[in-house]
């Protein structure tokens, strides 16, 4: 599985406006619903907030991999954000977030998810990836890295 799958051009933000972790995954909802019809925006936020309450999903480094399960999407959908300023996102090693990897699942799988999940953290181990990915300055620049790094790896 690629990353590249589940992904659209369309769900990469650069410059993301949040500076708190409620507001972050809000903005990363609201840019999902520009690509998929997710239908009840709150209602993923809700479920997304509720996931961060059991533990941060701020992994460290200043990566975050958000996500989620609702009813409303078929397969899996992502978006990637990307912060300037950084985001007190209450991560695990208490730095501020830059980059963001929103994942919404349906409901009733488990596979596809944690798949998903392996395969962002397996890319963004990568300190100095992570650095281009943090100095992309258009959404297509940031996809097509994402591309051509998992091009070598396959």
């Amino acid at each position: 599985m690629k990353i590249t799958e589940f992904l659209d051009p369309r769900g990469v933000k650069i410059g993301m406006q949040a500076v708190e972790k409620e507001e972050a995954l809000v903005e990363l909802v609201e840019a999902l619903g520009e690509v998929k019809d997710i239908g009840d925006k709150k209602g993923i936020v809700r479920a997304l907030i509720e996931r961060e309450n059991l533990g941060s999903t701020g992994i460290g480094q200043g990566i975050a991999i958000p996500h989620g399960k609702t009813d409303r999407v078929k397969e899996l959908v992502a978006v990637l954000g990307i912060s300037r300023q950084g985001v007190n996102f209450e991560a695990l090693d208490g730095e501020l977030v830059y980059i963001f990897f929103l994942l919404v699942a349906p409901k009733e799988t488990a596979g596809p998810h944690l798949k998903a999940l392996a395969q962002i953290s397996r890319l963004l181990r990568d300190a100095y990836f992570c650095e281009l990915l943090r100095r992309c300055k258009t959404p297509e620049e940031a996809y097509e890295l994402i591309r051509r790094e998992e091009e070598k790896k396959h």
